[in-house]
């Protein structure tokens, strides 16, 4: 029996972007992208992770052909973002963050109205999907109002139904959660899971961690315009760290500091009220650690690996992430 594989919703090979900055003899170049590759599969969440000036934003720009890159390679459903432009922009939904991209006089039900006419939409299919989408973000209620006197999560979630109003099998999300409330976000992650359901494909920049390891099924790490890792976001950390995270309570103040001398131990800490939390390097660090706790008769023990957002710190060096690139 033959096994096809489908290739790749987005690939990206040695992808380049400099950018020019002043004039003359002051000009100089400035490189978004390093030699980024990239491939993301069908029908997955895909997180691209990095702090400000990353180059996340620049890639997307790039992946909705908005911006050539300098050099190599960028396709999107197999068509290339410099060649077959056209294609890609009929297949791909883009969603920024913040106000970009709405019509603020208009109301949400005109917004989409005019984006579904770009796309070739018209009559009772565009009333149709729009009473759909409007309802599916939950703006029904508020489809007849101007847009600029949304709140800033309204207008999230009106940027996301703009997204699929050309019915995208790739979905590019540009920090898509900025603005929004708990509950808001909440929901937001219920509906990237249902776009996962429907088999399309969710390219998403954040910086918020949380929701990288609750929504995707795999997160990438970039920094300065390259790739520093990729992987399943649930065992990235521990397969990068090559230890875990061990929390304990009551321990003894003589316990904690015998534990900090071990070998591969990297971190400890004590939150208060006699926690430890330590991290280990490897797995006989491991080992040795929750033997030491349980000889002190510790028995409120938990494990597991670090979290995503300690990982990335580590990994990148603390460089700031509330802003992308």
């Amino acid at each position: 029996m033959t096994t096809t594989t489908l290739p790749p919703a987005v690939e990206v090979i040695d992808l380049r972007r400099e950018f020019t900055v002043g004039r003359g003899g002051s000009a100089r170049t400035l490189t978004a992208l390093d030699g980024l590759s990239l491939s993301v599969t069908p029908g997955t969440v895909h997180g691209l992770l990095g702090p400000n000036g990353a180059g996340k934003s620049t890639l997307c720009k790039i992946l909705s052909t908005t911006l050539l890159p300098t050099s190599g390679t960028a396709r999107v459903l197999g068509h290339g973002v410099t060649d077959r432009p056209r294609e890609i922009r009929r297949s791909i939904g883009l969603v920024l963050g913040g106000d970009r991209g709405l019509y603020s006089r208009l109301s949400a039900r005109q917004n989409l109205e005019l984006w579904g006419a770009l796309h070739g939409l018209h009559g009772r299919e565009l009333r149709t999907r729009i009473t759909d989408l409007l309802a599916r973000v939950g703006l029904t209620e508020r489809a007849g109002e101007r847009v600029g006197g949304f709140s800033r999560g309204m207008k999230q979630r009106l940027h996301l139904a703009r997204g699929l109003i050309g019915d995208a099998r790739v979905l590019l999300l540009d920090e898509p959660t900025t603005g929004m409330d708990p509950v808001a976000a909440d929901d937001f992650r219920d509906f990237v899971r249902a776009l996962r359901a429907e088999g399309r494909t969710v390219l998403i920049t954040t910086h918020d961690m949380a929701q990288a390891e609750a929504i995707c099924d795999e997160v990438t790490l970039i920094d300065r315009g390259r790739v520093l890792t990729s992987g399943d976001p649930r065992d990235l950390a521990r397969r990068l760290s090559g230890g875990q995270r061990i929390e304990a309570r009551s321990v003894p103040s003589r316990l904690a500091a015998e534990i900090a001398d071990l070998p591969e131990v990297t971190v400890v800490r004590r939150p208060g009220d006699g926690q430890l939390c330590v991290d280990t390097a490897s797995a006989e660090a491991t080992r040795v650690v929750l033997a030491l706790l349980v000889d002190w008769g510790m028995s409120t023990v938990r494990t597991g690996p670090p979290s995503l957002e300690e990982l990335y710190l580590r990994v990148v060096g603390g460089r700031k992430m509330r802003v992308s690139a």
